[in-house]
């Protein structure tokens, strides 16, 4: 029985440990169980990391739904097909050009051609790549974002184009003025100017351009003027105060008054280290006080040269008093500044500044050369002009090495100066015009200058021949245009003479000669005949012509002992002296 029993238990047994093993509160039962739920759970998680990684992964080059650049829709798309959009809509942008501004200056920049573009990989920065980030992959998947785009830029190009352009942009300082005319006062202020800062403009490109700039500031540094305004002020208030009224300059029982006009005509600035000077013309001054009262013109007189019974005569010269008018300026500055308005100056001896024994020195009382030719008598106005015009240049000395110019000589040829309208021959027919006949005069100072050994400097003959001059050696003259001109080739100075007899014109050098001279000529060959051509001008004179034009050569040589100069050969032209009939040729369609 025990057997059994111990079967019996021993089998009995066995299906309570098995029952205690399914049940829970044996050891081996109960973790089991909790093993299992770990299981399932772990099993769970793997399954949604495994899910949650693959859509990490695949979003990692998905640009974020609904996101823009600058407006333009990239989202859901890959990175590149993203790059490859923004390329599309802004590289047209970096060919269209935007202003740079200075002030009122302005220049135009092309982006592409100034190193600017448009980093478009950039731009997308921290929007693609792996992460597991949800808030990250929540906006990948579901969000979107509003981009800027962001700017490239190659520096050296663009500093480069900024310092192309700075020469648009650059403005120069204008400087100041103050002058005075008639009295008046005219006050032009100083302007600041720019100079294009490359560093910081550089930088505000940079930073600026992109799709809605249109213009961008130049970062300027200010150029101030050399002389600021402050000192042109300061010169202005004196100048005003100076022509503000009269100015009495008093010397012994003499004054003179100093117009308005008067001082302004001797008044000047000077700028120097930023200040603005006024400055009186000494001279000016001087000459305006003694033309306002003649008792003050200085009594000294320079030696001089007169004729009388045609023959030149030194005239000694004297010493006399003049006011004093050393400082003279300053003193008439410190007047406009007293209400009295008033300065007084003292006399001194004067001497005269060209001496008796200079002039004597000069030995211009011997005739060096003289030469004559007839003029027409019936033509008084004509006249008029030959005895005005010998007037002018009698008396000129000209000095060793001098230049001697026929038309500074005579002055401007006009009515006011004391000349007539008379006969000229102006485009190969004859017109009129003021100082007619004064090429007669011009002929004599060539002859003499030429006849006396003077170098030619210019001179021109007329058109056609005047058989009154000789032919080849003659010269015209049109004021403005044509002159005649020799230089003094001795070494004194040489004296002019010229007069008008009841038949001829007559001149004469005097001084001391240096030259023989022998002039020789080759008569006329070439001859050309005359014609008939018409003139439709209304100052129309008719002429019936005949004379034949020619060709002349003619050939000086100058000789002084042992020096021979080149020979001077002339060659002139003449035309025929044409008949001349007024109005329209009739054989012209």
């Amino acid at each position: 029985m025990t057997s059994h029993n111990n079967a019996s238990d021993a089998a009995a047994g066995a299906p309570g440990q098995k029952s205690e093993a399914l049940g829970t509160n044996g050891d081996y039962g109960g973790g089991s169980r909790k093993k299992s739920g770990w299981i399932i759970a772990g099993a769970t998680i793997a399954l949604l990391a495994c899910g949650y990684g693959g859509a990490a992964y695949a979003l990692q080059d998905r640009v974020p739904t609904d996101a823009k650049v600058e407006g333009v829709e990239v989202g859901g798309m890959s990175r590149a097909k993203a790059v490859e959009k923004l390329q599309e809509s802004f590289d047209p942008v970096t060919e269209e050009t935007f202003a740079v501004v200075a002030g009122d200056n302005r220049g135009s920049v092309t982006p592409k051609d100034a190193g600017l573009s448009f980093d478009y990989s950039g731009t997308l920065d921290g929007l693609t790549g792996f992460t597991l980030n949800p808030v990250t992959l929540y906006q990948r998947a579901f969000g979107g974002a509003e981009l800027q785009l962001k700017n490239a830029v190659d520096t050296a190009a663009l500093e480069n184009s900024l310092k192309e352009l700075s020469g648009k942009l650059n403005q120069k300082a204008v400087e100041g003025s103050l002058s005075v005319a008639g009295a008046h006062v005219t006050y032009k202020a100083p302007v600041p100017g720019h100079q294009v800062d490359l560093e910081e403009t550089k930088d505000a490109i940079s930073q600026q351009w992109g799709t809605s700039t249109e213009e961008i500031e130049a970062v300027v540094d200010t150029v101030k003027p050399a002389t600021p305004e402050s000192a042109f002020t300061e010169a202005k208030e004196s100048v005003e105060k100076l022509l503000s009224g009269n100015i009495t300059v008093a010397a012994g029982d003499y004054s003179s008054v100093l117009t308005p006009t008067a001082l302004a005509n001797a008044t000047s600035f000077t700028t120097k280290d930023a200040e603005v000077n006024l400055v009186l013309d000494n001279t000016k001054i001087n000459n305006a006080v003694v033309a306002a009262n003649s008792k003050l013109k200085s009594t000294a007189r320079d030696a001089s040269v007169q004729f009388k019974d045609g023959k030149p005569v030194v005239v000694p010269g004297q010493v006399g008093r003049a006011i004093d008018s050393d400082g003279l300026n300053e003193k008439v500055l410190t007047a406009s500044t007293t209400s009295e308005r008033k300065t007084t100056v003292d006399f001194k001896e004067v001497k005269p500044e060209v001496t008796t024994e200079e002039v004597e020195s000069w030995r211009l009382t011997k005739k060096i050369v003289e030469f004559s030719t007839p003029y027409p008598t019936y033509d008084t106005t004509r006249t008029k002009n030959l005895v005005a015009g010998a007037k002018k240049i009698t008396g000129d000395i000209v000095q060793p090495g001098e230049v001697f110019s026929l038309s500074k000589a005579l002055g401007p040829i006009t009515k006011e100066n004391g000349y007539f309208e008379s006969g000229v021959v102006e485009d190969g027919f004859s017109s009129k015009a003021v100082g007619g006949g004064l090429s007669q005069i011009s002929t004599q100072m060539f002859n003499v200058g030429f006849l006396g050994g003077m170098d030619d400097v210019t001179h021109q003959p007329h058109s056609r021949w005047f058989d009154r001059y000789p032919a080849g050696r003659e010269a015209t003259l049109w004021s403005g245009q044509i002159d005649m001109k020799w230089r003094n080739s001795t070494d004194h100075p040489v004296l002019i003479q010229t007069y008008v007899t009841n038949s001829r014109v007559v001149s004469v050098l005097w001084g001391t000669k240096k030259w023989d001279v022998k002039v020789s000529s080759s008569g006329p060959y070439n001859q050309t005949n005359p014609k008939t051509v018409y003139n439709s001008s209304d100052k129309c004179v008719p002429e019936s012509g005949g004379q034949k034009g020619f060709t002349i050569d003619t050939t000086r040589t100058r000789t002084n002992g042992s020096t021979t100069l080149p020979k001077d050969r002339l060659r002139w032209t003449y035309q025929p002296w044409n008949k001349v009939v007024c109005g329209e040729d009739p054989n012209k369609k």
